[in-house]
C-alpha cells in the first residue's frame, strides 16, 4: 500500500475554536509576503508592483477520450465542465489582476496568471485546434490544453507547452474514460516538471470520490484516482484531487497555492499547501457549495470537505469571461451552410430521471441544482452574453431543458422572442443591453439559433397535448432549431427498466410515445437528433434488431436528422454498474488498453467497461446494421467490414 493514513480536516465544514487567532495569523501571513513582495519590486506601495512581479503560470487540459480521428465519433462543442470549473478562479485571478496585490484583493500576493482575456476581435475569429495550430499568444485561450485526440500529436504538442509556459500548476478535468489518457498527461508534466502541481477534478473526480460525513470518511471507488495510485495500479503524479460542487473549492486551493509559493514563484511543497488550507479554514474562511478536496503529500491523504451556502448557478461567472468560444456545431448552419460558432450553455446541474445507467442523475451528482432569483431574465442575460462573445447559436447542455419545466419554458421562450424581435437594441432589458453594444451583437442576437434536450415522456403522457404543442410553438418562435432527444430503445421489454419511461401505460408503449414526441416536433417545425442506447437491462439480440429496425423507421418517415448509437458504459457511480458487478472492476486507469474496432464506432466506450449484456459480436452487430439501416442520419464512420480469418 502506497497511501499509509487519510487524514480529515473539517474545518471547512464546522465552526472553528480559535476562529480570531487563526485570522490574524492568515492577516500577518499575507501581510508579511506583500510587504517582502514590494521590497523585491522597489515599488511604493501593494498596488504598483508590477504584474510580472506576482503571476506564475498555470496551464489547463481537458483529458481526451479518443486516441485516432479515423472512423471515431469526437465530442463536440467545448469541454465547458473544465470552463464551468474555472469560472470562479479565472474571475478571481482576472480581477486580482486588475487591482493589484492587496490583503483586500482575493490572491493578496503571488497570482495565477491566466492571459489576458479574448479581444473581441480575437473571439470573432477564434477556430479550434491545437496551440500550435491557431494564433493565441497572450491570451487565455492559451492556458487550455484541448487535444479532442489523444495521440503521438498531442503528446509532443503537450510537452512542447509545458517547455513554452512552464507552469507550476497543472489542473486537468476528465470523465472517466479520458481518465488514463489524465494520468499519462500528469505522468508528461512530472517529466518535464517534477515540482508542478497537478490538480484532477471532473465527472470521474466526482464519481469516484465523496465524503461520508456520518464517518467523518472518504470514500473512494475502485476506478478512482486516489485509489488507483493505493494499489499501485497508477504511479503518484496527481497532487490533489477536487470532486463535488467543485467551482469555489477550486479557487480556495488556487489561493492557497499561491499563497504557499515561494516569492520567487518556483515552487509550492503539498505540505505548506496543506498547511494554507489549514489555515484557511480554521481562519473561518467558507466558500459556497459541497465538494471535497484531497490532497496527497507522500504517503498521506489530507482530505478538506467543503460545505457552504447552497450554490446558485445564476450567480456563477460566465465559463466564456476569459476564453473565445471555438465550437462550431453543425446542426447550426448558417446561410451559407457553414456551421454556426456554437456557445454551450447550463441552467441546471443534473438530470431530475434516476435512470440507473445515468452519471447525470440528481442521485448521483448529489442533488438537483438550477439557477435560481429570476432565472429566465438572468438566463437571458448570460445568452447576450456568449452573443456579444461571438456566438451564433447556443445549445442549452441541460440533461433536460429547464429540468422539464414548461412554465420556466414558457417563461424563457417569451423573453427571448421579445429581445430578438425588439425594434433595436435600446428596446431591450437593461441586463442585455450591456452586452448587445454595436450592430454585430445586434444582428447575431436576432438571427441566433438554438437547442436543447428533451424527453418522450415530457412532450406526452407528462402534459396535455395542446400544451405541449403550444410549447413547441413557443421554442420555435423563440428561435430554437434544433432539439435532441434520448430514445434509448424501442423495445418495451428494455424500457420498462428504465426511470425516463416514468408513466408506463399499457395502450401507450414507449415506441408509441416516441413517435408521438416525434411528429409534435416535427409539426412545429424544429430538427431532431437522438441517441440510442444499447446494452441496458434486459437487452438481447432480439431487442437489438427491434430498436434498429424502429429507428430506421423514424428515419424513413423523417422524424429525426440525426441518430447517435451508444453502446452502454459503466460509469462508476452508477446503479447498473453495482447491479452488474461491475464497480470494482473498472479498468479506466491501464495505459495500454487497446481502443480498437467495434468499440472505436462508440462514444466513451472501450474493451472490459461495457455492458456485460453485450458480446463483441453484439457490438459489430450494432455497428454494422445501424450503419446500414440508419444510412447517412447516424452520426459515425461509415462501418468497417469485420477482418474475419478463414478456419484452416
Amino acid at each position: 500500500m502506497l497511501i499509509r493514513q487519510t487524514v480529515v480536516h473539517d474545518d471547512f465544514r464546522t465552526a472553528a475554536d480559535m476562529a480570531a487567532d487563526s485570522a490574524r495569523e492568515l492577516t500577518l501571513l499575507r501581510e508579511s509576503r506583500i510587504t517582502e513582495l514590494v521590497a523585491r519590486a522597489g515599488c511604493a506601495g501593494p498596488a504598483e508592483v508590477p504584474w510580472h512581479a506576482r503571476s506564475f503560470p498555470v496551464l489547463a487540459a481537458l483529458a481526451p477520450v479518443m486516441t485516432s480521428p479515423e472512423g471515431e465519433i469526437t465530442y463536440p462543442g467545448d469541454p465547458m465542465c473544465l470552463y464551468a470549473a474555472l469560472s470562479v478562479p479565472v474571475d478571481s485571478a482576472l480581477r486580482s489582476a486588475r487591482l493589484g496585490a492587496g490583503t483586500d484583493v482575493p490572491f493578496s500576493d503571488l497570482c495565477p496568471s491566466w492571459g489576458k482575456p479574448p479581444s473581441k476581435a480575437h473571439r470573432l475569429s477564434a477556430e479550434h485546434g491545437l496551440p500550435s495550430q491557431r494564433a493565441s499568444t497572450g491570451t487565455s485561450d492559451a492556458t487550455v490544453f484541448d487535444p479532442r485526440v489523444w495521440d503521438a500529436e498531442a503528446r509532443a504538442e503537450l510537452r512542447a507547452e509545458l517547455r513554452r509556459h512552464r507552469p507550476r500548476v497543472f489542473l486537468v478535468s476528465t470523465v472517466s474514460p479520458g481518465h488514463r489518457y489524465a494520468l499519462e498527461m500528469a505522468r508528461i508534466v512530472k517529466q518535464e516538471l517534477p515540482d508542478c502541481l497537478v490538480v484532477f477534478g471532473g465527472r470521474h473526480m466526482d464519481e469516484t470520490m465523496r465524503y461520508a460525513p456520518a464517518k467523518r470518511s472518504v470514500v473512494l471507488e475502485y476506478s478512482s484516482t486516489l485509489q488507483a495510485i493505493d494499489d499501485r495500479r497508477a504511479e503518484a503524479v496527481v497532487d490533489f484531487c477536487v470532486s463535488g460542487e467543485g467551482q469555489f473549492a477550486l479557487d480556495l486551493l488556487m489561493k492557497a497555492i499561491a499563497l504557499a509559493m515561494d516569492l520567487d514563484r518556483t515552487r509550492a511543497t503539498v505540505g505548506e499547501v496543506v498547511r494554507i488550507l489549514r489555515l484557511f479554514g480554521a481562519a473561518g474562511i467558507r466558500v459556497p457549495g459541497s465538494s471535497l478536496v484531497c490532497a496527497l503529500d507522500l504517503d498521506t491523504v489530507h482530505a478538506f470537505p467543503v460545505s457552504g451556502e447552497k450554490l446558485d448557478l445564476a450567480a456563477l461567472p460566465s465559463p466564456y469571461q476569459g476564453f473565445a468560444i471555438r465550437s462550431r456545431f453543425p446542426v447550426f448552419p448558417l446561410p451559407d451552410g457553414s456551421p454556426a460558432r456554437t456557445a454551450h450553455m447550463t441552467v441546471s446541474n443534473a438530470c431530475p430521471y434516476h435512470c440507473d445507467f445515468c452519471s447525470e442523475s440528481a442521485l448521483v451528482v448529489g442533488g438537483l441544482k438550477r439557477f435560481r432569483g429570476s432565472p429566465a431574465e438572468t438566463a437571458l442575460e448570460r445568452l447576450c452574453e456568449y452573443v456579444s462573445y461571438g456566438a451564433e447559436a447556443v445549445f442549452f447542455d441541460d440533461s433536460i431543458f429547464w429540468t422539464g419545466s414548461f412554465p420556466l419554458m414558457r417563461e424563457f421562450c417569451a423573453l427571448l422572442h421579445a429581445a430578438r424581435t425588439a425594434p433595436g437594441p435600446e428596446k431591450l432589458p437593461e441586463g442585455c443591453r450591456r452586452w448587445i453594444t454595436d450592430e454585430g451583437d445586434w444582428q447575431r442576437l436576432r438571427q441566433l439559433q438554438f437547442g436543447c434536450q428533451v424527453t418522450a415522456d415530457l412532450l406526452t403522457t407528462l402534459h396535455k397535448e395542446d400544451e405541449v404543442r403550444d410549447l413547441l410553438v413557443a421554442l420555435r418562435d423563440a428561435g430554437c432549431t434544433y432539439l435532441y432527444m434520448g430514445i434509448e430503445s424501442m423495445s418495451t421489454d428494455v424500457m420498462q427498466h428504465v426511470h425516463k419511461n416514468i408513466r408506463r401505460i399499457t395502450d401507450f408503449p414507449w415506441k408509441a410515445k416516441v413517435r408521438t414526441a416525434l411528429e409534435r416536433i416535427r409539426d412545429a417545425g424544429i430538427p431532431v437528433g437522438s441517441s440510442v442506447l444499447f446494452g441496458l437491462e434486459g437487452e438481447t439480440r432480439k431487442t437489438i434488431e427491434e430498436t434498429v429496425y424502429e429507428v430506421g423507421r423514424l428515419v424513413d418517415d423523417g422524424l429525426i436528422m440525426l441518430a447517435s448509437p451508444n453502446i452502454l458504459t459503466y460509469h462508476p457511480a452508477t446503479k447498473i454498474t453495482r447491479a452488474h458487478g461491475m464497480h470494482d472492476r473498472l479498468d479506466y486507469h491501464s495505459p495500454d488498453i487497446e481502443n480498437r474496432p467495434p468499440y472505436i464506432f462508440f462514444e466513451e466506450a472501450f474493451p472490459g467497461v461495457v455492458s456485460r449484456r453485450l458480446t463483441e459480436d453484439d457490438i459489430w452487430f450494432i455497428h454494422e446494421q445501424t450503419a446500414t439501416r440508419w444510412g447517412a442520419i447516424r452520426n459515425s464512420a461509415e462501418p468497417e467490414v469485420r477482418k474475419v480469418e478463414a478456419a484452416g
